[in-house]
């Protein structure tokens, strides 16, 4: 089965954010490369949605697509659906994550 995939409004801007910082750091090249990773990704977790690690105490899973870059996102079952909640820099605080998710 393959499941639809959902980004959610945060999941969309931590997404540009991290194009951004990735434009800022590094160049064109790098950001193409990060955006071919992450829909590389998200094809193979249409078909393969718990590809990632369930974390219980925030109710989703967790996915690292780069050693930058972690993708949260949520299961919906009946809907046959994934929600794409947050792609979080891993350089940042952690406590941000926790308000975020």
């Amino acid at each position: 089965m393959i499941y639809r995939i959902e980004w959610k409004s945060i999941a969309t801007y931590s997404y540009f954010d991290e194009i951004d910082f990735i434009l800022l750091k590094w160049n064109e090249v790098e950001v193409q490369k990060f955006e071919d990773l992450v829909y590389d990704f998200l094809a193979t977790l249409s078909k393969t949605p718990k590809l990632g690690i369930y974390k219980s105490e925030k109710d989703c899973y967790s996915l690292v697509i780069s050693k930058q870059t972690t993708l949260y996102y949520k299961i919906i079952e009946e809907k046959s659906q994934i929600d794409l909640i947050l792609f979080w820099n891993n350089s940042k605080n952690p406590d941000g994550l926790t308000k975020l998710l």
